[in-house]
């Protein structure tokens, strides 16, 4: 883990700290969250048009039929091929439902 001192003005600070708290987060945990999500696409969430929403639909849909004819065992052995990967340092249970309600949220209002 990296050090970094930054001098930041004092409206921005504050401005900072009252966004982490509504998110019930430290201010670093708030700052690094901000800063990931700022410099990789990667990491942020992504509202979908209702288009690639329906292609998905009709892509799961596929996928499922082409399930259809297997064994319940094949599916599980597959599924136990997966990569098992931990949550990154700080993302609990807690803060996840916190993003999902704060993405639900942003597509009702942008749904308006």
């Amino acid at each position: 883990m990296s050090r970094l001192t930054l001098r930041l003005p004092e409206t921005l600070h504050e401005h900072l700290v009252r966004l982490a708290e509504g998110e019930g987060v430290s201010l670093n945990q708030y700052i690094v969250y901000a800063l990931t999500r700022q410099s990789s696409s990667d990491y942020s969430a992504k509202v979908l048009s209702d288009e690639a929403v329906k292609r998905q639909a009709e892509s799961f849909s596929a996928g499922l039929q082409k399930l259809g004819n297997t064994s319940s065992a094949k599916v599980h052995a597959v599924l136990a091929e997966r990569e098992i990967v931990e949550p990154e340092e700080g993302l609990s249970a807690e803060v996840i439902s916190r993003l999902k309600q704060r993405i639900n949220d942003k597509k009702r209002s942008s749904a308006s």
